[in-house]
């Protein structure tokens, strides 16, 4: 049955942007950056953090084995690697032992309390695959990007993104409402929230709908001085601001 096949490419398609072929690898770059950082450098109204209340700042502990080991533990040993080659299979024999695991500790908090995120890993590559059942392939819209980072700076990044979310979370920074992308929610939680919204305007006969949109490229595309400003609002220690301002600048990617 010919609907079942594979289906077939053109041979050769090139992305168009402002209406213009890509056939250089300079004009390819521009194309991708351009679609997959939109708002990097557009200018942001600090002023809609004022309404948020400054959290008290919080003593930020060094970091523990047991947090390294439970952040390794369900990685997928099948991921791609970046740079380094380093698979989570390796890491996960690497942090069996102690001294290795100490080593690697330490050099996190150094960093922490230096307010630095080596260079190394900065570098990450970026792997441009194509979205599927697409007619056409000549738009960057038609690609999605795949960032391969380094290992052990991926694992280190894990880590502290754990200790950052348990910080704001017992603070009452995050908003009740908040539920994706947060440890012990899930989209069970989300349906029972809005179950309860409809409910609860059924019993005064008010009417409900639910208005659902996307913004697109937002994570590429976050404002790194609004981020800074909002961990600063968190209350999270000044070392730790430091350290995520110079996690965010200075990085190199390639594009594949």
């Amino acid at each position: 049955m010919s609907w079942v096949n594979k289906y077939k490419l053109l041979a050769i398609e090139a992305i168009k942007y402002e209406n213009q072929p890509c056939l250089t690898i300079d004009s390819l770059w521009n194309a991708l950056h351009s679609m997959f950082n939109t708002a990097l450098h557009r200018q942001i109204d600090t002023e809609v953090l004022e309404e948020i209340i400054d959290k008290s700042p919080s003593f930020w502990a060094p970091f523990s084995k047991e947090e390294f080991r439970s952040a390794i533990a369900n990685c997928n040993n099948s991921s791609t690697p970046g740079l380094d080659k380093l698979s989570w299979s390796y890491l996960k024999t690497v942090l069996k032992h102690d001294e290795c695991l100490t080593n690697i500790i330490n050099i996190v908090n150094a960093c922490i309390d230096l307010g630095y995120w080596p260079a190394h890993f900065k570098r990450s590559t970026t792997v441009i695959i194509p979205k599927p059942n697409k007619q056409s392939y000549d738009s960057s819209k038609s690609f999605r990007p795949i960032i391969l980072l380094n290992m052990l700076g991926k694992l280190i990044k894990k880590v502290i993104g754990k200790r950052l979310q348990f910080q704001v979370v017992s603070n009452d920074f995050i908003h009740p409402s908040q539920l994706g992308g947060l440890k012990f929610k899930s989209t069970i939680d989300v349906g029972i929230a809005l179950m309860h919204i409809i409910r609860s305007c059924w019993v005064k006969n008010i009417s409900t709908s639910t208005l659902a949109f996307d913004i697109a490229q937002f994570f590429p595309s976050l404002n790194h001085h609004l981020l800074t400003c909002i961990l600063k609002k968190a209350g999270l220690d000044n070392c730790v601001v430091n350290f995520s301002t110079n996690y965010l600048v200075g990085r190199k990617a390639n594009y594949f």
